[in-house]
């Protein structure tokens, strides 16, 4: 059998994540083009390339704290005028983020 696995990338399916956690033992992590097409569905055609660069600002950080400190700025300046994304990326942020507690 499958041995030693940490971390498994999905979708965010409710089934796939309990089956994951219940025989793998492994942490999860939303798959981030999942994520971004769940994002860009929030930001209108004009604004998906500002959203999609803004995003990949957090992916770009170096470390867990800083990913999750721009993830976090990045959501509270869309929020004005996207506050749908913004409640995504607040309710998204551990699972998106979860390989970056990795080496």
């Amino acid at each position: 059998g499958l041995r030693g696995v940490k971390l498994v990338i999905s979708d965010a399916h409710e089934g796939l994540k309990a089956a994951i956690s219940r025989t793998l033992s492994a942490t999860w992590q939303r798959c981030r083009v999942h994520f971004m097409r769940n994002a860009l569905a929030h930001a209108g055609k004009s604004g998906r390339r500002v959203v999609s660069a803004f995003v990949a600002t957090a992916f770009a950080q170096d470390d867990a704290d800083s990913a999750r400190q721009q993830w976090r700025r990045v959501a509270d300046q869309l929020r004005p005028k996207v506050p749908k994304l913004a409640a995504l990326m607040d309710e998204a942020e551990p699972d998106v983020l979860a390989y970056m507690t990795f080496p």
